[in-house]
C-alpha cells in the first residue's frame, strides 16, 4: 500500500495507472498534475485524482510513488522541474515506449537520486487520447517491460516489479538498448508503416473512393494510424536509429515481394506468404 501517488500527466496512460491503483486498494490518495489545468480539474471531477496540484514539483511533494506519464519529449523538463523534492526512498516509474532518451534524461536532471528511477513501458494503450478514456482495465494481463540501469536501486526495482504484478501485469525485465532495439521492431514500425499506406492512399485522386471499399482487413492492419500525431512524433524521432534500421530491413523485404510480382514468381510468391502465415500462426498461438 502506498500513501499517496504523485501523478505527472492525467491523460489516459497516467489517469488509467491511477484507477487501477485506486481500485486495487494499493494508494490512500492521489495527487496529480498536467499541463493543461482543465485537465487536471477533469481528472479531479472524473475521480482519477483526488487533489489538483498546481505544478509537477507540488504533485511529487509527500508522494511515496510517482508516475511521469507525459510525452517522451517532455520527460527532461519534468525530471528538472521535480528533483529538488525527488529522495532515494520515493519510487519513481515513467510510462514511455523508448527508453535510452527517457534514462539519459533522468541521469541528467535526476542526478544522485537517479536510483530512486525504475524506467518501465507497459505495453498498452488506445487510440484515443485523454483522461476521460482513462480506463482501471487498460494494463490488466498486459506486458509492462522495466529496463533498470546500474543505479536503479534494488529495493525500488522490487517495489516496481510487485506494484504491476499487483496490476495484474505480466513483468519482464530487460536492457534499454535490446528494449528499443524489439520496439522498433514490433511497435513503431508498424506505426510508421500505418502511417505511410495511409497517406499513399489519400494522396491519390480516387483515394477516397479506395477508402470507402475497405473492409476489416484494412480496418484492423490501419487502426494504429488514428493514434495521437504528437505522441507518436516524439517517439519515432527518439528512437529513430533503430527505427530507419528496421525500416531498411522492412524495405529489403518489401523488395523481394516486388522482385517476385515483377518476375510473375507464383511460386516463389507463395513460399514468402506461406513463411509470414506459419510465423504469424504460431506467434498467436503463443499468445493464447
Amino acid at each position: 500500500m502506498f500513501e499517496q501517488l504523485g501523478l505527472i500527466g492525467c491523460g489516459l496512460m497516467g489517469g488509467s495507472f491511477a484507477l487501477a491503483l485506486k481500485r486495487a486498494g494499493l494508494v490512500k490518495r492521489v495527487v496529480g498534475y498536467s499541463k493543461s489545468p482543465s485537465t487536471t480539474e477533469k481528472a479531479r471531477q472524473l475521480g482519477v485524482i483526488d487533489v489538483e496540484a498546481p505544478s509537477a514539483l507540488l504533485a511529487v511533494s509527500g508522494a511515496d510513488v510517482v508516475l511521469v506519464a507525459v510525452p517522451v519529449a517532455a520527460t527532461e523538463a519534468t525530471f528538472k522541474a521535480i528533483r529538488h523534492l525527488v529522495d532515494r526512498d520515493m519510487l519513481i516509474m515513467d510510462v514511455g515506449s523508448t527508453k535510452r532518451d527517457v534514462i539519459d534524461s533522468a541521469r541528467r536532471a535526476l542526478r544522485e537520486n537517479v536510483g530512486a528511477f525504475v524506467p518501465c513501458h507497459p505495453v498498452a494503450g488506445k487510440e484515443v487520447s485523454g483522461v476521460e478514456h482513462a480506463d482501471p482495465d487498460l494494463y490488466s494481463g498486459k506486458q509492462v517491460v522495466l529496463t533498470p540501469i546500474e543505479k536503479t536501486q534494488v529495493a525500488q526495482l522490487a517495489k516496481a516489479e510487485a506494484l504491476w504484478d499487483a496490476l495484474g501485469c505480466h513483468v519482464l525485465k530487460m536492457s534499454p538498448e535490446a528494449h528499443d532495439s524489439a520496439f522498433a521492431a514490433v511497435s513503431h514500425l508498424p506505426h510508421m508503416v500505418a502511417f505511410a499506406l495511409v497517406n499513399a492512399i489519400v494522396s491519390q485522386p480516387t483515394g477516397p473512393d479506395f477508402l470507402s471499399l475497405a473492409g476489416p482487413g484494412f480496418r484492423d492492419f490501419t487502426r494504429i494510424a488514428a493514434s495521437d500525431p504528437k505522441v507518436w512524433r516524439d517517439i519515432l524521432m527518439a528512437n529513430r536509429q533503430e527505427l530507419l534500421e528496421q525500416s531498411r530491413l522492412f524495405q529489403s523485404s518489401l523488395a523481394g515481394l516486388e522482385k517476385l510480382l515483377e518476375s510473375g514468381d507464383g511460386e516463389g510468391l507463395e513460399s514468402l506468404i506461406g513463411q509470414a502465415s506459419s510465423t504469424r500462426a504460431r506467434w498467436r498461438m503463443g499468445k493464447k
